[in-house]
């Protein structure tokens, strides 16, 4: 699982595991705000009037990219 290729700042993604300690759960879905180095983003997460609850830094390896669109083949 994990480390997509080619996630970037202001990707949409979602956690691939619980994170107890942060208050967040497997699912919880964010932004990333900024690229921490090769292995880990700063992501936030917001509540669905876009107020946000929590800005973490996030390992790369639990953190799926959504798509909104389908992608174009190779």
């Amino acid at each position: 699982m994990g480390l997509e290729v080619g996630m970037t700042e202001l990707d949409v993604v979602a956690l691939l595991e619980d994170l107890p300690s942060r208050c967040l759960l497997k699912g919880q879905v964010g932004t990333i705000v900024e690229k921490l180095g090769d292995e880990h983003f700063l992501v936030e997460f917001s509540d669905v009037s876009g107020k946000a609850y929590a800005v973490e830094p996030i390992a790369a390896f639990i953190l799926m990219g959504l798509r909104y669109s389908p992608e174009a083949s190779a």
